[in-house]
């Protein structure tokens, strides 16, 4: 196979969707001499909202301290290789390329998942690479996603939200109990989760399974400094250390406690103060992007991949801090058919902003029209258009300087602003 015959073949399997269970990824990673058993030290986070920021972050920290460090994330932007990165460079083409052959042909008599199958490829190349660390992040809820076959030692659950809950639960604590099922017997545990309906499930799991709890903003706190537009100066103060004048590439305050979790990890591996200091600053390198990311000025344009309405909740707070320096807030949004639209909405209206609805470049795209008449049925105005790069193209040629846009709502939205030259 070449890269463009393994994405070929791999991309279709999307039309297998999620099928719960673990007997096709046991039999994918039997095929690769059980690479989920190769993978060194495994922190494996679970989440509804800030997987992504805490990922990046440890897998920085840990690559400052010299340790050898893969990380494994979803969904990629752009290119599928972001999803599978050793020290920061995304898996070659030519390994894609190499393990797609291998596996082909178990794949379909399994009727393997794109998922299923991007995981084994993953975990067989951070096996025979011979990574130290393996910064593993859950595709969705965790008992029954294809990486829980990985004997973690640290679990991480970031937050316990409204998300996915025709597959993991219409309640807060049957969505806990479905991610808390990553911690393993004799795990080490850390969560920002507060709420107590969600936090009684994961504990009650940690219990279970003899595992440690420890909880950001009660066993480590924090103290925010700063937030700008692209940096957050933060302290933290575990029952061990201080952490002072932590900055940290990230828009919003509500990244705090996802900081402070990997503060915590980290320290409990034994990273010294510097590295977790000089990891966090350099954050980006591990390939994060598109977190409320400023792309440019003038006007100013954020890149954002919120997608349910907690994380639109967090992503619409911290941009109400800055408000005030915008004349207006103009919204580029696509979602997912599948996702809460009208709540998605009804955040960001908050802003008192006007709406651009646009298609994602997915089958599962809500049509803009569609949007649009959620919008106006809250107030708004909407102007649809066809593609995030169409709205965002005029906007930038229409509005005023002073004036901000966000474009938001899914991950396929910002891949294609960035695979666009526009970001």
């Amino acid at each position: 196979m070449t890269y463009q015959e393994a994405l070929d073949f791999l991309y279709p399997l999307h039309r297998f969707g999620i099928k719960p269970g673990f007997d096709r990824v046991q039999a994918l990673f039997d095929q690769l001499g059980s690479p989920q058993n190769r993978l060194g030290l495994v922190i494996h986070i679970a989440g509804t909202n800030g997987k992504g920021s805490v990922a990046a972050a440890l897998a920085s920290i840990f690559q400052a301290a010299g340790r050898k460090t893969a990380l494994y994330t979803s969904p990629h932007l752009v290119d599928f290789t972001e999803r599978m990165r050793i020290d920061g460079q995304p898996i070659s083409h030519e390994k894609v390329a190499a393990y797609s052959s291998l596996l082909k042909d178990e794949a379909v008599a399994l009727n393997a998942t794109f998922f299923e199958l991007t995981t084994a490829i993953a975990f067989a190349w951070f096996a025979d690479e011979a990574v130290e660390v393996s910064v593993i992040e859950t595709g969705m809820g965790g008992r029954l996603d294809a990486t829980a076959l990985v004997d973690s030692s640290y679990a991480v659950i970031t937050s316990i939200g409204m998300d996915h809950t025709e597959w993991l639960g219409g309640t807060l604590a049957l969505i806990a109990a479905e991610k808390a099922a990553i911690i393993k017997p004799a795990s080490r545990v850390f969560t920002a989760v507060s709420e107590p309906e969600a936090l009684l499930p994961i504990r009650t799991r940690a219990e279970l399974c003899g595992a440690s709890l420890f909880v950001a903003g009660k066993d480590a706190l924090w103290t925010l400094d700063g937030a700008s537009l692209g940096l957050l100066e933060l302290g933290v103060r575990s029952a061990r250390f201080n952490y002072p004048a932590l900055k940290v590439p990230l828009t919003g305050a509500f990244h705090a406690p996802n900081v402070t979790l990997a503060v915590m990890v980290a320290e409990d591996a034994g990273i010294g103060g510097e590295y977790i200091a000089q990891g966090l600053a350099g954050l980006l390198a591990t390939g994060y992007r598109a977190r409320l990311e400023k792309i440019s000025d003038a006007p100013a344009v954020l890149l954002d991949v919120s997608h349910n309405p907690d994380g639109m909740r967090v992503t619409v707070s911290a941009i109400e801090a800055f408000r005030q320096e915008y004349s207006r807030v103009n919204v580029v949004l696509g979602l997912a058919s599948d996702k809460d639209a009208a709540a998605v909405i009804r955040e960001l209206c908050r802003l008192d902003c006007a709406f651009y609805p646009v298609s994602i470049p997915s089958e599962r795209s809500l049509p803009p029209e569609e949007i649009a008449a959620l919008c106006r049925k809250e107030g708004a105005t909407a102007t649809p258009f066809t593609t995030g790069r169409d709205a965002l193209s005029y906007l930038r040629q229409n509005v005023a300087s002073d004036e901000l846009i966000l474009v938001t709502g899914s991950f396929y939205l910002a891949g294609e602003i960035i695979a666009g030259g526009c970001g």
